[in-house]
């Protein structure tokens, strides 16, 4: 712990430019990192390896923090096995010194596939997500754009009763993207449908439904996350819950 110099009250506007609205477009989360913590000071741990999770430590109103975020621009920050015994390692380290974690979630869930099953995917994603179920430190989830399927909780979703998860407001979580949630669903039904407009009517009407029902104030108000954070406030907000945590 130290003083801190960087204002406690410092907005972070330029998360408006950082985090793209459209769900396909790649982003540097070091760069929301950097925006986030005491003077832009982040300390990446095996930052070459596993470059599809980013794991360091970094200050938050003076107070230390293990950061564990995805990164979109490597694979879509959808974690493999290499990402899930990094993401493990880290949160086993913080864990034994004491030290909180805040996660940054833009994630589309683990990889699949035959190569994938074959290289142990399910025993390295339980190796993390055990490693994160079974965490003491405090921890802080934040959904940073997207977060679907299993990653939701590995990266310590609501499930898994951290301090708080908190949302921006153009995140989305659910099972899958609306997109193949449809396909997934109506496969045959839309094979049947000859007509090219018909069919393309029928998929934007069932992902319609599919947005609505996975709306972002709708999980809210059903406790799914607890609070909708404005991008600017993100810091603070982290702030204020780095600093309750520590209190209790």
């Amino acid at each position: 712990v130290k003083e801190c110099t960087d204002p406690v009250d410092r907005r972070v506007e330029e998360l408006y430019d950082i985090v793209p609205t459209a769900p396909r477009r790649a982003y540097d989360m070091h760069k929301v990192i950097r925006a986030v913590v005491d003077d832009g000071e982040f300390f990446p741990m095996k930052g070459a390896w596993a470059r599809n999770i980013i794991t360091g430590l970094a200050r938050v109103g003076g107070q230390p923090v293990g950061i564990v975020a995805s990164q979109p621009m490597v694979l879509g920050g959808a974690l493999d096995v290499n990402a899930a015994d990094k993401a493990a390692r880290f949160v086993w380290l913080c864990d034994a010194f004491g030290i909180p974690l805040v996660f940054l979630q833009n994630i589309t869930g683990f990889m699949v596939g035959r190569d994938y099953e074959a290289s142990g995917i399910a025993k390295h994603g339980a190796k993390m997500v055990t490693a994160v179920s079974e965490a003491t430190v405090p921890k802080v989830s934040v959904i940073v754009r997207k977060s679907y399927g299993a990653g939701l909780y590995a990266m310590s979703g609501p499930a898994f009763e951290p301090e708080a998860t908190i949302a921006l407001p153009t995140a989305k979580i659910a099972v899958m993207g609306p997109e193949a949630a449809v396909n997934a669903v109506f496969a045959n039904k839309i094979a049947e449908i000859e007509d090219p407009d018909e069919r393309e009517a029928f998929i934007a009407r069932e992902r319609a439904i599919y947005e609505e029902d996975v709306d972002l104030l709708r999980l809210a108000s059903e406790l799914v996350v607890d609070a909708i954070v404005d991008f600017g406030d993100l810091r603070t907000e982290i702030m204020r819950l780095r600093h309750q945590a520590r209190e209790t």
